[in-house]
């Protein structure tokens, strides 16, 4: 893999610890914690496909969307608490980074590559996880979806960084821990390096077409040396 102008980074589960909000509250949720996690995440997807695909009136920003997946997951539970839902939700704004992460980005900008965010999330979602996290000053641009008002999968958000960089898509690399994220920026044209830190099937015929899989993002400056 030749070097790319940038490396540009899905945030949520790729960059960010998804599942890290309800873990910091798992003893008031019990054992279920992973579950509702898991169902946190599919709602709060399936509300952003659904609104981009019903049209551009029915847009809510990535932080409603995940309010209500989240108010919808604690009611189909029989969980009533509205201190518990509010403090779900600060934890969610302030996610920590992966582990692997700092040393990651470091590395991979010591090698001369700009390192990019392309996120469903809202600017001051971003600003404030990455300020937690340690690591905005190791991101060199964030790109948000607000900025042309749809959620991913849709062209006209990987088209954001393609346009932020001056460069033809195939001259970046996308990196995401989701399969349809990936599949998207594939289809657009960019290099794409999965994350699967689940171990996860391979979907959409990724690996036939030869996107690399790393376990998790400790090896990806090497893989784009």
């Amino acid at each position: 893999m030749s070097a790319p102008e940038a490396v540009v980074f899905d945030a949520y589960g790729t960059l960010l610890d998804i599942d890290a909000a309800m873990a910091a509250h798992a003893p008031r949720l019990g054992d279920r914690w992973p579950l509702l996690s898991a169902e946190w995440r599919s709602k709060q997807l399936e509300y952003t496909w659904v609104r981009s695909l019903t049209g551009a009136a029915h847009h809510e920003d990535f932080w409603l969307c995940t309010r209500d997946a989240l108010a919808f997951v604690l009611a189909r539970h029989g969980i009533a608490d509205a201190a518990l839902a509010r403090d779900l939700m600060e934890a969610y704004r302030v996610l920590p980074a992966y582990p692997e992460v700092p040393e990651m980005l470091r590395a991979v900008r010591e090698q001369g590559i700009s390192t990019a965010i392309l996120s469903n999330g809202t600017p001051g979602m971003l600003a404030d996880a990455l300020a937690h996290a340690g690591i905005a000053r190791l991101i060199d641009e964030v790109l948000s979806v607000e900025e042309v008002g749809v959620f991913k999968p849709d062209p006209r958000v990987y088209r954001l960084a393609s346009r932020q960089y001056g460069c033809p898509p195939d001259r970046l690399v996308f990196i995401s821990a989701n399969a349809w994220d990936a599949q998207a920026a594939h289809a657009f044209n960019m290099r794409v390096v999965r994350v699967n830190r689940a171990d996860a099937p391979d979907e959409y015929g990724l690996a036939a077409t030869g996107v690399p899989v790393l376990r998790d993002l400790s090896g990806l400056q090497d893989l784009i040396a």
